[in-house]
Protein backbone atom coordinates (compact mmCIF):
# COMPACT_ATOMS: atom_id res chain seq x y z
CA UNK A 1 0.00 0.00 0.00
CA UNK A 2 0.85 3.42 -0.99
CA UNK A 3 -0.50 6.96 -2.10
CA UNK A 4 0.18 7.21 -5.50
CA UNK A 5 -2.07 9.83 -5.83
CA UNK A 6 -2.22 13.42 -3.39
CA UNK A 7 -5.02 15.38 -3.51
CA UNK A 8 -5.26 18.40 -2.23
CA UNK A 9 -7.78 20.81 -1.37
CA UNK A 10 -7.08 24.94 -1.80
CA UNK A 11 -9.07 27.75 -0.26
CA UNK A 12 -10.28 30.36 -1.70
CA UNK A 13 -10.20 33.05 1.54
CA UNK A 14 -6.85 31.67 3.76
CA UNK A 15 -3.88 31.02 2.98
CA UNK A 16 -2.40 27.75 1.45
CA UNK A 17 0.94 27.46 1.58
CA UNK A 18 0.71 24.88 4.28
CA UNK A 19 -0.77 22.53 2.96
CA UNK A 20 0.93 22.55 -0.44
CA UNK A 21 4.21 22.32 1.05
CA UNK A 22 2.65 18.78 3.03
CA UNK A 23 1.73 17.95 -0.18
CA UNK A 24 4.94 18.18 -2.28
CA UNK A 25 6.77 16.24 0.79
CA UNK A 26 4.29 13.73 0.43
CA UNK A 27 4.64 13.60 -3.23
CA UNK A 28 8.58 13.53 -2.87
CA UNK A 29 8.11 10.50 0.16
CA UNK A 30 5.89 8.39 -2.32
CA UNK A 31 7.02 9.43 -5.83
CA UNK A 32 3.11 10.15 -5.81
CA UNK A 33 0.97 12.71 -8.13
CA UNK A 34 -0.46 15.34 -6.91
CA UNK A 35 -4.37 16.74 -8.05
CA UNK A 36 -4.89 20.11 -6.77
CA UNK A 37 -8.08 21.08 -6.09
CA UNK A 38 -10.60 24.36 -5.47
CA UNK A 39 -13.97 24.84 -5.97
CA UNK A 40 -16.38 27.72 -5.20
CA UNK A 41 -19.84 29.04 -5.30
CA UNK A 42 -22.10 32.01 -5.56
CA UNK A 43 -23.02 32.90 -1.71
CA UNK A 44 -26.23 34.21 -1.22
CA UNK A 45 -26.59 37.98 -0.06
CA UNK A 46 -28.32 38.71 3.29
CA UNK A 47 -30.85 40.36 1.26
CA UNK A 48 -33.81 39.84 -0.78
CA UNK A 49 -33.06 40.30 -4.81
CA UNK A 50 -34.08 39.25 -7.90
CA UNK A 51 -34.54 40.10 -11.92
CA UNK A 52 -31.46 42.41 -13.05
CA UNK A 53 -29.73 42.75 -9.88
CA UNK A 54 -29.78 39.41 -8.82
CA UNK A 55 -28.39 38.29 -12.36
CA UNK A 56 -25.85 41.31 -11.88
CA UNK A 57 -24.85 39.66 -8.62
CA UNK A 58 -24.43 36.31 -9.76
CA UNK A 59 -22.13 37.33 -12.72
CA UNK A 60 -19.78 39.36 -10.51
CA UNK A 61 -19.71 36.55 -8.65
CA UNK A 62 -19.29 33.98 -10.99
CA UNK A 63 -15.82 36.53 -12.35
CA UNK A 64 -14.35 36.52 -8.79
CA UNK A 65 -14.45 33.06 -8.26
CA UNK A 66 -13.02 32.47 -11.35
CA UNK A 67 -10.09 35.23 -11.38
CA UNK A 68 -9.51 33.44 -7.85
CA UNK A 69 -9.06 30.10 -9.07
CA UNK A 70 -6.62 30.98 -11.53
CA UNK A 71 -4.51 32.97 -9.29
CA UNK A 72 -4.53 29.43 -7.13
CA UNK A 73 -4.28 27.28 -9.99
CA UNK A 74 -1.02 29.28 -10.38
CA UNK A 75 -0.05 29.36 -6.94
CA UNK A 76 -0.07 25.12 -6.87
CA UNK A 77 1.62 24.59 -10.04
CA UNK A 78 4.67 26.97 -8.81
CA UNK A 79 4.63 25.12 -5.70
CA UNK A 80 4.41 21.98 -7.28
CA UNK A 81 7.98 22.25 -9.55
CA UNK A 82 9.61 20.57 -7.29
CA UNK A 83 7.82 16.96 -7.51
CA UNK A 84 8.75 14.03 -10.33
CA UNK A 85 5.42 13.02 -10.91
CA UNK A 86 2.38 14.70 -12.43
CA UNK A 87 0.32 17.21 -11.13
CA UNK A 88 -2.74 18.34 -12.42
CA UNK A 89 -5.47 20.83 -11.45
CA UNK A 90 -9.77 20.80 -11.18
CA UNK A 91 -11.85 23.42 -10.29
CA UNK A 92 -15.34 23.99 -10.51
CA UNK A 93 -17.99 26.60 -9.71
CA UNK A 94 -19.90 24.18 -6.70
CA UNK A 95 -20.29 23.34 -2.95
CA UNK A 96 -16.87 22.85 -2.30
CA UNK A 97 -17.20 19.78 0.23
CA UNK A 98 -19.65 18.40 -2.22
CA UNK A 99 -17.52 18.61 -5.52
CA UNK A 100 -14.15 17.61 -3.45
CA UNK A 101 -15.72 14.32 -1.89
CA UNK A 102 -16.90 13.47 -5.38
CA UNK A 103 -13.23 14.02 -7.07
CA UNK A 104 -11.84 12.09 -4.04
CA UNK A 105 -12.59 8.65 -5.70
CA UNK A 106 -9.18 10.19 -8.07
CA UNK A 107 -6.90 9.78 -4.46
CA UNK A 108 -5.33 7.79 -2.19
CA UNK A 109 -5.14 10.58 0.10
CA UNK A 110 -6.33 14.35 0.64
CA UNK A 111 -5.23 17.48 2.11
CA UNK A 112 -6.87 20.11 3.89
CA UNK A 113 -6.88 23.11 5.99
CA UNK A 114 -8.13 23.27 9.49
CA UNK A 115 -11.42 24.87 9.85
CA UNK A 116 -10.54 27.97 11.52
CA UNK A 117 -12.61 30.61 13.35
CA UNK A 118 -15.38 31.60 10.74
CA UNK A 119 -15.86 29.12 7.95
CA UNK A 120 -18.03 29.68 4.58
CA UNK A 121 -19.48 26.58 3.37
CA UNK A 122 -19.68 28.40 -0.10
CA UNK A 123 -16.04 29.50 -0.25
CA UNK A 124 -14.26 26.83 1.59
CA UNK A 125 -14.25 22.58 2.60
CA UNK A 126 -14.83 22.23 6.08
CA UNK A 127 -12.86 19.34 6.82
CA UNK A 128 -15.46 18.19 9.44
CA UNK A 129 -17.66 17.25 6.51
CA UNK A 130 -14.76 16.31 3.95
CA UNK A 131 -13.82 13.41 6.84
CA UNK A 132 -17.59 12.20 6.83
CA UNK A 133 -17.86 12.07 2.96
CA UNK A 134 -14.81 11.21 1.27
CA UNK A 135 -14.04 7.53 2.01
CA UNK A 136 -10.17 7.95 1.88
CA UNK A 137 -8.21 9.41 4.74
CA UNK A 138 -7.35 13.10 5.40
CA UNK A 139 -4.64 15.35 6.87
CA UNK A 140 -5.88 18.50 8.38
CA UNK A 141 -2.69 20.69 8.47
CA UNK A 142 -2.53 23.51 10.87
CA UNK A 143 -1.59 27.26 9.56
CA UNK A 144 0.52 27.87 11.91
CA UNK A 145 4.50 28.56 11.15
CA UNK A 146 7.35 26.64 11.79
CA UNK A 147 8.55 23.03 9.67
CA UNK A 148 5.84 20.14 9.23
CA UNK A 149 7.21 17.11 11.07
CA UNK A 150 5.91 13.61 9.32
CA UNK A 151 9.16 11.38 11.25
CA UNK A 152 7.17 11.22 14.23
CA UNK A 153 3.66 10.32 14.57
CA UNK A 154 1.15 9.60 17.72
CA UNK A 155 -1.53 7.02 16.98
CA UNK A 156 -4.54 7.74 19.26
CA UNK A 157 -5.87 4.65 19.79
CA UNK A 158 -9.46 3.23 20.57
CA UNK A 159 -10.77 -0.07 20.07
CA UNK A 160 -13.77 0.80 17.39
CA UNK A 161 -13.83 0.39 13.56
CA UNK A 162 -12.63 4.13 12.93
CA UNK A 163 -9.14 3.99 14.91
CA UNK A 164 -8.87 0.56 13.11
CA UNK A 165 -9.12 1.85 9.58
CA UNK A 166 -7.37 5.15 10.05
CA UNK A 167 -4.41 3.03 11.17
CA UNK A 168 -4.66 1.06 8.00
CA UNK A 169 -5.10 4.33 6.33
CA UNK A 170 -1.89 5.78 8.05
CA UNK A 171 0.51 2.53 7.10
CA UNK A 172 2.05 4.38 4.31
CA UNK A 173 3.64 7.19 6.76
CA UNK A 174 3.73 5.31 9.54
CA UNK A 175 6.45 3.18 7.46
CA UNK A 176 8.21 6.32 6.84
CA UNK A 177 8.24 7.73 10.14
CA UNK A 178 11.26 6.94 12.33
CA UNK A 179 8.94 6.86 15.62
CA UNK A 180 5.67 5.93 16.48
CA UNK A 181 3.79 5.68 19.88
CA UNK A 182 0.59 3.79 20.05
CA UNK A 183 -1.66 5.73 23.14
CA UNK A 184 -4.92 5.17 24.69
CA UNK A 185 -6.26 7.32 27.04
CA UNK A 186 -9.08 5.29 29.54
CA UNK A 187 -11.70 6.97 30.71
CA UNK A 188 -13.25 4.65 33.00
CA UNK A 189 -10.04 3.53 35.60
CA UNK A 190 -11.82 -0.34 34.94
CA UNK A 191 -10.72 -0.35 31.29
CA UNK A 192 -6.88 -0.23 32.05
CA UNK A 193 -5.78 -3.37 31.51
CA UNK A 194 -7.90 -4.16 28.67
CA UNK A 195 -6.80 -0.64 26.91
CA UNK A 196 -3.02 -2.06 27.82
CA UNK A 197 -3.75 -5.15 25.86
CA UNK A 198 -5.52 -3.56 22.84
CA UNK A 199 -2.76 -1.03 22.92
CA UNK A 200 -0.01 -3.99 22.98
CA UNK A 201 -2.15 -6.00 19.95
CA UNK A 202 -1.78 -2.72 17.91
CA UNK A 203 1.72 -2.45 18.26
CA UNK A 204 2.55 -6.05 17.51
CA UNK A 205 -0.03 -5.79 14.33
CA UNK A 206 2.38 -2.87 12.96
CA UNK A 207 5.18 -4.36 13.76
CA UNK A 208 3.58 -7.48 11.46
CA UNK A 209 3.42 -4.51 8.75
CA UNK A 210 6.92 -2.98 9.03
CA UNK A 211 6.44 -0.12 11.19
CA UNK A 212 8.67 0.01 15.16
CA UNK A 213 6.24 1.23 17.15
CA UNK A 214 6.08 1.39 21.31
CA UNK A 215 2.25 1.42 22.73
CA UNK A 216 1.41 3.26 25.87
CA UNK A 217 -1.43 3.81 28.27
CA UNK A 218 -1.05 6.54 30.88
CA UNK A 219 -1.83 5.47 34.37
CA UNK A 220 -4.72 8.61 34.86
CA UNK A 221 -7.07 9.31 32.83
CA UNK A 222 -9.01 12.51 32.35
CA UNK A 223 -9.81 14.61 29.18
CA UNK A 224 -9.08 13.13 26.11
CA UNK A 225 -8.10 15.54 23.76
CA UNK A 226 -6.15 17.33 26.63
CA UNK A 227 -3.81 13.93 27.61
CA UNK A 228 -3.38 13.18 23.72
CA UNK A 229 -2.20 16.81 22.94
CA UNK A 230 0.06 15.95 26.02
CA UNK A 231 1.82 12.97 24.48
CA UNK A 232 1.91 14.46 21.17
CA UNK A 233 4.14 17.06 22.40
CA UNK A 234 6.24 14.68 24.83
CA UNK A 235 7.01 13.04 21.45
CA UNK A 236 7.59 15.90 19.17
CA UNK A 237 4.79 14.29 16.89
CA UNK A 238 4.14 16.00 14.06
CA UNK A 239 1.11 13.85 12.93
CA UNK A 240 -1.53 12.35 15.35
CA UNK A 241 -3.06 9.49 13.35
CA UNK A 242 -7.22 8.45 14.41
CA UNK A 243 -10.34 7.64 13.60
CA UNK A 244 -12.95 10.20 13.15
CA UNK A 245 -16.26 10.00 15.12
CA UNK A 246 -19.48 11.81 14.49
CA UNK A 247 -22.65 11.13 13.44
CA UNK A 248 -25.31 13.20 10.47
CA UNK A 249 -28.44 14.89 12.09
CA UNK A 250 -30.23 17.72 10.41
CA UNK A 251 -27.63 17.33 7.52
CA UNK A 252 -25.09 18.76 9.63
CA UNK A 253 -22.07 16.33 10.92
CA UNK A 254 -21.50 16.75 14.76
CA UNK A 255 -18.38 15.04 15.67
CA UNK A 256 -17.28 13.86 18.83
CA UNK A 257 -14.63 15.95 21.10
CA UNK A 258 -11.58 14.34 19.93
CA UNK A 259 -12.41 14.96 16.73
CA UNK A 260 -13.50 18.74 16.57
CA UNK A 261 -10.38 19.39 18.48
CA UNK A 262 -8.39 17.64 15.80
CA UNK A 263 -10.18 18.98 12.71
CA UNK A 264 -10.92 22.88 14.14
CA UNK A 265 -7.84 23.24 16.73
CA UNK A 266 -4.86 21.22 15.58
CA UNK A 267 -1.42 22.56 16.64
CA UNK A 268 -0.06 19.60 14.80
CA UNK A 269 -1.54 17.17 10.95
CA UNK A 270 -4.04 14.95 11.92
CA UNK A 271 -4.50 11.90 9.39
CA UNK A 272 -8.05 11.34 10.25
CA UNK A 273 -10.65 8.39 8.85
CA UNK A 274 -14.12 7.66 8.90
Amino acid sequence: MTYATVMVSLALDRPNARRLDVAVKLAEQFNASVIGIAASDFSPPLYYTSGEQAQKLLAQSSDVISKRTVELEAEFRAAMQRIAGVAEWRCALEIPAKYIAQQARAADIVVSGATGALTDPFAVADPADLVMQLGRPLLVVPETSGAINLSSMLVAWKDCPEARRAVVDALPLLRKAGKVKVAEIVEDDADHARAQAAVADVVAWLGRHGVAATGFVPEIGGNVAVQLERIATAVDAGVVVAGAYGHSRFREWVLGGVTEHLVAHPSRCALLSH
